[in-house]
C-alpha cells in the first residue's frame, strides 16, 4: 500500500476515503511544512497532499526522492516550485474550477463591505460608539451602476465580472495578458495603469507566482482615482503591500478590501491600523462545500496516479 501524507486536516469524508486506499498520515498541528519538513516528506512518502504555505521550494527537491506526486489542495500552487518538481520526477496537480464561485462571492463581499464601510460600522457598534441614525453617519459610496476593473479575466475574474454586471449593473473593464473574449459586455484595456485610472473599483484575480509578483505596484496604485477602491482576492505577493499601505495612509484612494497578504499569516500593523480597509483571513474558498470539493479533487488526482492513469489536473 502506497504511503500518503496529507499536510493539514481536510474534510472527513475525504480523509476516510484516503485511509481506505493508502497508508495514510495526516499532520494535525496545523503548521505549514518548512523546507526541511517538505524535503523529509518527499523522501518518506509516495504521495503528498499539500496546501498553501507548505514550502516545496527548489531546495526541498534537492535530496532523496520517494514521492511521485503532489496533489495540491488549492488552485494556486506558487508555494511549489513546479519546475523543480518536474526535474525531480514529481507530478504536481491543483484544484481549479471548484472554488471559482466561492472566491468570486468573497470578491463581491469585499467590494460591498469596503464601499459601504461595513467593517468600520461594525467596529463602531461593537465598541458602543453608535449614537443612532444620523444623515451623515458612515457615508459610503454606491456600487450599483459604477465601473469595475478586473485584473486577470480567467475563471474567477469572469465570475466576479458577471456578478458585477448582471447583479449590480456595473460597467466591466478588464486587463488580461492576452486577448480575451467573454460572453457578456466587457471592454479589454491595454495597460494596467490605464485600467486603474478608468475605474471605481479595481479587483485583482490573477494567479500568484514569479510572473505576477508585484504586478500591482506603486505606478498602478498611483493611477487610481481618489474615490477608487482596491480589492485583492488573488495572492498577496501580486501586490506591493508597502505601496498599497502608502496610498491608503495618504488618502490617495478611498479604501481596500483584502483577503490575501504578502507574507501570510503576517499582516502589517500599518495595514491593520487603517480604518478604510476590510481585512479577511484568506476566506476565498472557505465554504464547507467548496473545501470538501477541493479535497476530493486533490485526492482524485492522487488516486488516478496510483492507478496508473494521468492525473486530470496535472500542471507540470
Amino acid at each position: 500500500m502506497k504511503k500518503l501524507l496529507i499536510t493539514r486536516q481536510i474534510a472527513e469524508p475525504v480523509l476516510e476515503q484516503a485511509a481506505g486506499l493508502f497508508d495514510l498520515t495526516v499532520r494535525t498541528d496545523g503548521n505549514p511544512l518548512t523546507v526541511a519538513d517538505a524535503a523529509e516528506a518527499l523522501a518518506t512518502y509516495d504521495a503528498i497532499l499539500p496546501t498553501l504555505g507548505d514550502a516545496f521550494s527548489a531546495d526541498a527537491f534537492a535530496g532523496e526522492m520517494r514521492c511521485k506526486i503532489l496533489g495540491n489542495f488549492g488552485v494556486g500552487y506558487n508555494h511549489i516550485d513546479a519546475a523543480a518538481a518536474a526535474k525531480a520526477g514529481v507530478i504536481v496537480t491543483n484544484t481549479p474550477d471548484v472554488l471559482t464561485d466561492a472566491t468570486a462571492d468573497i470578491g463581491l463581499t469585499l467590494i460591498l463591505a469596503t464601499a459601504r464601510r461595513a467593517g468600520e460600522g461594525e467596529r463602531m457598534l461593537r465598541a458602543g460608539q453608535w449614537e443612532g441614525f444620523g444623515p451623515k453617519v458612515k457615508l459610503g459610496t454606491h456600487v450599483t451602476g459604477k465601473r469595475v476593473g478586473i485584473v486577470g479575466m480567467g475563471r474567477i475574474g469572469q465570475a466576479v465580472a458577471r456578478r458585477c454586471h448582471y447583479g449590480f449593473g456595473m460597467e466591466v473593464l478588464f486587463y488580461n495578458r492576452s486577448p480575451k473574449s467573454v460572453d457578456f459586455p466587457a471592454t479589454q484595456i491595454r495597460s494596467l495603469t490605464e485600467l486603474a485610472a478608468s475605474v471605481d473599483f479595481l479587483v485583482v484575480t490573477v494567479p500568484g507566482g514569479a510572473e505576477t509578483r508585484y504586478l500591482i505596484n506603486a505606478d498602478v496604485l498611483g493611477a487610481m482615482q481618489p474615490h477608487g477602491i482596491f480589492v485583492n482576492i488573488a495572492r498577496g505577493e501580486v501586490v506591493d503591500e508597502t505601496a498599497l499601505i502608502d496610498v491608503l495612509e495618504a488618502g490617495k484612494i478611498a479604501g481596500a478590501g483584502l483577503d490575501v497578504y504578502e507574507n501570510e499569516p503576517h499582516v502589517p500593523a500599518r495595514l491593520v491600523a487603517l480604518e478604510n480597509c476590510v481585512l479577511l483571513p484568506h476566506l476565498g474558498s472557505a465554504t464547507v462545500e467548496t473545501r470538501q470539493a477541493m479535497g476530493q479533487m486533490a485526492l482524485d488526482n492522487i488516486i488516478a496516479w496510483s492507478e496508473g492513469r494521468e492525473p486530470p489536473q496535472r500542471v507540470n
